[in-house]
């Protein structure tokens, strides 16, 4: 452990960076440690590393001085941000800006980014097959980490961009599992049609980003798309209903629709959905299952991830 290579994992008790943390743990030959940096040295998911041996650091993504000082003595970084937690695209920018510069600070060896496309490249804001929302944006949380790719640019600092996938953890977490209509009958609902949607388990992300880590410099400068399958809604309804043993439909809804739900977000992933679906082709050629396999053998597709986690999928 002594010549092991540190690497400061930013949203370490989040879903993406605890699969790296877990991820370093598992590697027998113990290449890497890791510290975890977490807002709240002190909450209950920070203790639980704590317990398992990893060093945990407290910093604040909005504060550059506090990342800084949590990145020192590292040889890389998985940085991250959580646009669900404040909704804000300037917010998300700020914080990508603050991680790069306290990475050029720390002089670190290799960052991954974790980033989405910036959809306003193939829909301007001019473009009406879709709202613009906050004034700036079409798909803000995907185009704000676009927009911050820059920050790492800029800082010179040595980078992956690591796009990620829908997570199939949303089915269990974000209330989008299936749901009971009025005939009682289940379904999920995607304003998708028959487009194909990338998906991946989230902490597959992590593991992916543990074997960019290992493979070390032959990614650095470049975007490598991550998922563990391209499945389409009737698809995932079809292998629900088999894992469930109950008949699970899939409800397909326009984006209108769904952006008219009116949860917080809706608009936001409405807009996305339109994305995926009207540029299946580019978003889902931009994302390698086999890629991802060979980051991460563990990978899972839809059906493996159901057969792990399908039991905690709430049917309301």
């Amino acid at each position: 452990m002594a010549n092991a290579k540190l690497i400061a994992v930013v949203g370490a008790t989040g879903a993406q960076g605890g699969g790296l943390v877990r991820a370093i743990l598992a590697d027998p030959s113990g290449a890497f440690r890791a510290r975890a940096i977490t807002r709240k040295a002190n909450g209950e998911k920070a203790d639980g590393l704590r317990k398992l041996g990893v060093e945990v650091v407290e910093a604040d993504l909005d504060n550059e001085a506090s990342l800084a000082k949590a990145f020192e003595g590292a040889y890389g970084a998985y940085c991250v941000t959580n646009f669900w937690e404040h909704f804000t695209p300037a917010k998300e920018v700020s914080q990508a800006r603050n991680m790069a510069q306290a990475a050029q600070a720390a002089k670190l060896q290799h960052v991954i980014w974790s980033t989405l496309e910036d959809t306003r490249k193939r829909v301007p804001l001019s473009d009406p097959r879709m709202p613009t929302l906050m004034e700036k944006y079409k798909v803000p949380h995907l185009d704000a980490k676009g927009d911050a790719d820059a920050m790492f640019a800029e800082a010179g600092v040595p980078t992956t961009y690591l796009l990620t996938s829908f997570y199939w953890d949303n089915f269990i977490y974000f209330g989008m599992g299936p749901k009971k209509g009025p005939d009682g009958k289940l379904s999920i609902t995607l304003p998708m049609a028959n487009a194909r949607l990338s998906g991946i388990a989230a902490e597959d992300i992590g593991k992916c980003a543990y074997g960019i880590f290992r493979q070390g410099g032959q990614w650095i400068g470049k975007r490598v798309g991550v998922a563990g399958e391209h499945v389409t809604g009737a698809q995932m309804a079809a292998d629900m209903s088999r894992a469930h043993n109950v008949e699970v439909a899939y409800n397909v809804v326009s984006p209108a629709t769904f952006r008219g739900f009116g949860f917080p977000g809706a608009e936001d992933l409405g807009n996305m959905f339109q994305y995926f679906t009207e540029f299946e082709k580019e978003f889902v050629g931009a994302r390698s299952p086999e890629t991802s396999r060979a980051l991460n053998p563990e990978l899972l597709d839809f059906k493996s991830w159901l057969a792990k986690y399908g039991g905690r999928i709430p049917l309301e």
